[in-house]
């Protein structure tokens, strides 16, 4: 049995029923609840609020889930194949124009999106799903064949589904289709500068 996961201090026990499994139930999604993972991502909080994040998706019944499927590396299209939705998270790395009308890039596009990532990700759990994000894409082929303006970059896709049986896996994903744990608060926290 793996071992179960447990907070160090108190937190919203969502976090921890949150995680990223492989092993998907390949049915149809409602578009409603789509809508309503996308929208808790559409609250994130992000610098100057810029909201930088931009969502393409593909439900699995649609003209698009054969081209999104093949954007995904082999691995990640093996397994990714039986989610319901495919969604990919494109950020814009310029500001807008200031005062100036000059627009500069953004420092922080990147790290904004991922803050709405995590929100997608806990919302879809709060509703009965599941979220997987994936680096593991082609990024070169994403932005030519999902259009992506050139001041944007591809950041991940993101597998979203019930959770299915695990035995659908191969034996290596089987071995690994359980919560993982994190490092320890005092491994990763630290009072003052970084430890020698």
């Amino acid at each position: 049995m793996k071992e179960q996961r447990i907070a160090d201090y108190p937190i919203e026990p969502l976090f921890l029923r949150r995680w990223s499994p492989r092993a998907y139930d390949a049915v149809s999604m409602d578009p409603t609840d789509l809508f309503s993972i996308l929208e808790a991502a559409r609250w994130a909080p992000s610098a100057y609020n810029i909201q930088p994040w931009r969502f393409l998706y593909s439900l699995r019944d649609d003209s698009y889930w054969k081209t999104y499927l093949s954007l995904l590396d082999p691995f990640n299209a093996g397994w990714a194949q039986h989610a319901s939705a495919l969604v990919f998270i494109i950020s814009d790395q310029l500001t807008p124009p200031d005062g100036d009308g000059l627009q500069k890039t953004s420092l922080a596009h990147s790290f904004d999106s991922g803050a709405a990532w995590a929100q997608l990700a806990l919302q879809a759990t709060s509703i009965g799903y599941q979220a997987h994000a994936m680096a593991g894409i082609d990024h070169k082929r994403s932005r030519n064949m999902l259009s992506v303006p050139a001041h944007y970059q591809v950041e991940v896709a993101i597998a979203i589904g019930k959770s299915g049986d695990p035995s659908s896996l191969s034996e290596e994903l089987k071995d690994r289709e359980y919560p993982s744990l994190r490092r320890r608060m005092q491994e990763i926290t630290f009072s003052g500068v970084f430890p020698s």
